[in-house]
C-alpha cells in the first residue's frame, strides 16, 4: 500500500499544488474585481481545474513521448488521443460531479460561513478533493490494469 500511496502522490501532488495556487489567486482577483461570491466560486473552480488537468495532461504526454522515443516510434495524434482517453476514464465521473456540483457549492458557501475568502476557498478545495480522489484513484487503478493490455 505504501508503494501505491507514493505513486499517487507523485502523480497528483504537483498538479494539486499548482491548482491550489491558481485557485486562490484567481478567486482573490475575481472577488476583488466583482465582489460576487458565485462568480468567484466558479472562476476558482475552473481556473484550478485548468491548472490541474493541464499539468496532468502535459505530464502524461511527456511520459508517452519518452516511451515512444525509447521504442523508436513516433508520438502521433493517435498517441495524444490515447492520453486523452485515459484521462477521461480516470477523471470523467469524478470531474463531472466535482466541477459542476461539489466544488462550486463548497467554494460558494465556505467563504461566507467562515467570513474569510481565502480560508474558505482553501478549505473548500481540500474538502472537495476528498470526494474527488476516491473515484479518481479507483478509476486510475482500473485503467492501469485494463488499458495497458
Amino acid at each position: 500500500m505504501k508503494q501505491k500511496i507514493t505513486e499517487w502522490t507523485k502523480r497528483y501532488l504537483p498538479a494539486e499544488i499548482l491548482s491550489i495556487i491558481i485557485t486562490l489567486v484567481t478567486a482573490g482577483l475575481v472577488f476583488k474585481f466583482t465582489g460576487d461570491q458565485l462568480t468567484t466560486a466558479l472562476a476558482g473552480t475552473w481556473a484550478g481545474n485548468v491548472a490541474y488537468f493541464g499539468y496532468i495532461l502535459i505530464s502524461d504526454i511527456l511520459i508517452s513521448f519518452k516511451k515512444c522515443k525509447h521504442q523508436s516510434i513516433p508520438y502521433t495524434g493517435l498517441s495524444l488521443l490515447k492520453n486523452l482517453r485515459a484521462l477521461a476514464l480516470e477523471f470523467g465521473f469524478a470531474e463531472i460531479l466535482d466541477s459542476f456540483f461539489v466544488r462550486p457549492a463548497l467554494m460558494y458557501f465556505l467563504p461566507i460561513w467562515l467570513d474569510n475568502l481565502y480560508l474558505g476557498i482553501f478549505l473548500a478545495k481540500i474538502a472537495a478533493d476528498v470526494t474527488f480522489y476516491i473515484p479518481v484513484i479507483v478509476s486510475y487503478e482500473l485503467s492501469k490494469r485494463y488499458l495497458s493490455k
